[in-house]
This record gives C-alpha cells, structure tokens and sequence, in this order.
C-alpha cells in the first residue's frame, strides 16, 4: 500500500503517504490511493474531518518522475487530475501536517487544503519553471489569492526553495510549529472540527470555496494543457535527463500530463452530499 489510513480518535481519518523508501514522491499508484482515501472519507457519515501526512518525517518530494518515462495513452492519465478534482469538490475539511519538505504537486495541494501546519524546518518548492515545465493544480490562480500578484510570481518563475515562515506568510500554511509537531498540531485543529456541527463547518467550508470554484477547475484545465505540452519541450527533457543522471529516486513535479474534458470528469468524480449541498464547496 502506497498510503495507510487510521482514525486517531472519533471523527477523524488520518491518511499517510507511506513511500518513504522514495521520499513519499506520488506516483500514479498513490494518485488513485489517495483519491480513493479521501472521497470514502468524505462520504463516510462517521468521518468530519480528514488529516493528510507523509511517513518518515517528511511530507511528498512531488511527482514520482518514472510515470513520465512510461508510454501514455492518448490524453495522458487521469489520476492525477482526479486527485485534484477531488481536493477542489471534497465537502469535508481537509488538514494537512508537513514535515521535513514539500515539493511541486506537495506544495500546490496544500492550495486547496483548509488548514495546513509545518515544522520550522521544513524545506518548500516550486520548481516547474526550474525543470521546464509550468505551474499546476490550480496554482496559477490560487496563489496570487493567498499571496499576492508579486509574492506568486517568485515563488513560481524563480523555482528557489523557501522556509516555513515564507510558506507561512504566503498563506501555503497556517502555522509553523516546532519540528515534530505538525501532526499533533494538526490533529488538535482536526479534533476541534470534528466536535463542531458537522453541517454547519462543511457549510462554511461551501460558502468559502464555491466563489472560487469554477474559476479554480478552468486554472487546473489550463496548466495541465500546457504542462503536458511542455513535458516534450528541449528544456524539460534536458531537465529530465540531468535528473535520471544523477540516479535519485523522486522529482519535484506536478501531477503529470494534461487531461481533457474537465467539467464532465469533475462531475463524474464526486457524489451528490445529503442535507446541505457541500459538494458544491
């Protein structure tokens, strides 16, 4: 298993990525792992709230750069895409506990978490334009929101690293705690929503994303359109090759190729929620 699921206490499910041989880097695999984990979350009446970690102290080193070197069908794969789809329509709260670093596609989901919390070391970064490539996961519109027109534009055209504080002031996360203690911070903020009306925090949560909604999934369309583009440029594939030179296991990727047809496979990726119409949030 690519992940482990858990229920720390009453209300709350705990997924970890579980790869840390590869420093937690999301492949394909953990794509659909993922995606399974957090739409069954959402849909149990028993869950209120969904904690996200990465094994071995560290959170994801980004996209597992062996599935671009395999053989794509037309389109490219939608595992990728589903996982967004599914963080952008998740009615349920989202947290996240970062330790150690968060790279391309780790950074970016934390975008559409709705608390997220990293120890003061943890290393972030956005490296797409570093590796040829382009930003993803909606985060061409997403982080001029949270950190400003200019704040966005070095951390996504300049690919450089940057610490907890930066990630904080950028509003990538809530709080920077003492290292170790992301999870137990963020499973505090996770019991607390958990005790409250589950009803009303998801309304909230609605009420909070859905003016954003729509222009978020046609971001995610047009990134992943030119993401794919770019992964056969000279500049990506010089990028790749200088990487797989250096035999390390994992690369601070997006999610991968482009897909097509988004509004029909949002559709078709979420459930319609009971009582207060979440899904929409």
């Amino acid at each position: 298993m690519t992940i482990r699921i858990d229920q720390p206490s009453d209300g709350v499910r705990l997924l970890t990525i579980d790869r840390p041989e590869r420093r937690n880097a999301i492949d394909l695999a953990t794509y659909r792992a993922l995606t399974a984990a957090i739409d069954d979350a959402d849909r149990d009446p028993e869950v209120r709230c969904c904690v996200v970690t990465g094994a071995g102290n560290v959170f994801t080193s980004g996209n597992d750069l062996s599935d671009f070197q395999q053989p794509q069908e037309p389109g490219g794969p939608i595992e990728a895409y589903a996982f967004l789809l599914t963080l952008v329509g998740v009615g349920k709260p989202l947290v996240a506990a970062v330790e150690g670093f968060a790279v391309g596609v780790g950074v970016t989901m934390l975008l559409h978490f709705d608390m997220a919390f990293a120890g003061t070391s943890t290393q972030f970064r956005l490296p797409f334009v570093d590796l040829g490539l382009c930003p993803e996961g909606g985060s061409s519109y997403l982080l001029p929101q949270v950190a400003g027109l200019k704040r966005a534009s070095e951390l996504l055209m300049l690919s450089e690293k940057f610490d907890a504080e930066c990630a904080a002031k950028a509003g990538l996360i809530n709080d920077v705690v003492e290292d170790g203690h992301a999870l137990d911070t963020a499973l505090a903020r996770a019991r607390a929503l958990a005790a409250a009306p589950a009803e009303s925090v998801q309304l909230a949560k609605m009420l909070l994303r859905q003016p954003h909604r729509e222009a978020v999934v046609r971001a995610i369309d047009t990134e992943a359109l030119h993401f794919t583009e770019r992964l056969g440029s000279a500049d990506a594939q010089a990028a790749f090759s200088r990487f797989f030179s250096t035999k390390r296991p994992t690369v601070h990727t997006g999610p991968g190729p482009a897909w097509s047809d988004s509004r029909s496979k949002l559709d078709a990726t979420r459930v319609p929620r009971p009582a207060i119409a979440v899904a929409t949030g």
